[in-house]
């Protein structure tokens, strides 16, 4: 690589890649001055790099300091032997000589084309980073393109996400060299390069499927309050609308179901309930405990969001759910802590509801 060559390479890096030449020129620098000094066994040195020609030169540097505190010949330099090379030196200044070899080229070339490389790397790694750092919490498709014991590779161009297979829904196949839509949960710069990981488990690819699906989600005209999941079983999905004419439940389920049919499709087997949300958190805990109905529920403690709700005996098993999966969600879903009890157990602790 000669002058010409190194000017052109830092243009290009500067243009194509965004890169700050002043960046480039001082990391050239620094390279070079550490193979310099493993060359030469001087570590007191700099190097210079011409931004117009492309020249380099190396320079060993003294400090000049006062006789008392001359200690180190290698580093130092007596002010009174200073001032014989330049008469208005002060201590505390450096004195500089240049000990460009004339075989360094070589070794600056090598250095120059190094860093190059490496600044590239950089430079394309951080351009991901800042691409993919925009679409956190999003969702996106990819390809699969490779799997290990532990995860699925999702390819998506330029670079590959990370889709551990703890992070899929239970029970379905990842088929390679099939599209996947994934949900980016982390995107950060490492050693290695970018790492981006993904998931399908999450509560927010529910979410953002939703979002893709449902045109009043995506318009804001249908806002989605919260949403609580248990991967490959459950999901609930609380929504509601500032228009009192939209159906905010049935713009989600469409007419026979046609709208929830390609989200519930993505999602294998996992059932989906749409809850109305409401201000009002008793209404709120009562629809979040579809699908169990005839429920009545007090709210015991406002600020520590602590609910009692009493349901018949037929009610008690679909309020709760299988190992108690209904009551969580319910719980997850409104923030309340909700205690769910018959008839006849409220009862026994001294609390007499009318059915």
């Amino acid at each position: 690589m000669n002058n010409k060559e190194f000017l052109n390479a830092v243009e290009v890096l500067h243009k194509e890649k965004g890169i700050d030449e002043d960046t480039i020129y001082e990391a050239m620098e620094l390279a070079m001055a550490s193979a310099y000094k493993k060359h030469s066994g001087l570590e007191n040195v700099r190097v210079e790099i011409d931004r117009k020609k492309g020249d380099i030169k190396i320079y060993s540097y003294l400090t000049v300091v006062s006789d008392d505190d001359f200690t180190d010949p290698d580093y130092e330099i007596i002010y009174e032997d200073a001032l014989e090379q330049v008469p208005d030196i002060k201590i505390g200044e450096t004195i500089e000589t240049e000990v460009t070899p004339k075989d360094f080229g070589r070794v600056a070339a090598a250095t120059a084309k190094q860093v190059v490389v490496q600044k590239i790397r950089e430079a394309e790694r951080n351009i991901i980073v800042n691409e993919f750092s925009d679409k956190q919490d999003e969702l996106v498709t990819g390809i699969v393109s490779m799997e290990d014991s532990k995860n699925y590779y999702i390819d998506f161009g330029r670079t590959q996400g990370i889709l551990p297979k703890s992070e899929i829904i239970p029970g379905e196949e990842i088929v390679m060299g099939s599209n996947i839509k994934v949900y980016i949960t982390k995107v950060e710069s490492n050693s290695k390069g970018p790492l981006i990981l993904l998931s399908r488990t999450f509560y927010g690819f529910v979410k953002r499927l939703f979002e893709l699906e449902i045109p009043e989600i995506n318009e804001g005209i249908v806002l989605v309050y919260s949403v609580a999941r248990e991967a490959g079983v459950r999901t609930k999905i609380a929504v509601y609308s500032e228009d009192p004419n939209v159906d905010a439940v049935g713009a989600c389920i469409g007419q026979n179901g046609t709208r929830i049919n390609n989200i519930l499709k993505e999602l294998g087997g996992e059932k989906v309930d749409v809850v109305p949300y409401d201000k009002d958190a008793s209404k709120f805990i009562s629809n979040a405990l579809s699908p169990a109905k005839n429920v009545k529920v007090f709210i015991t403690d406002e600020k520590e969001h602590n609910a009692l709700v009493v349901v018949d005996k037929d009610n008690l098993s679909l309020a709760i759910g299988k190992k108690g999966l209904n009551v969580k969600l319910a719980s997850r879903l409104t923030k309340y802590k909700i205690d769910v009890k018959t008839y006849e157990q409220a009862s026994e602790l001294g609390i007499n509801i009318v059915e």
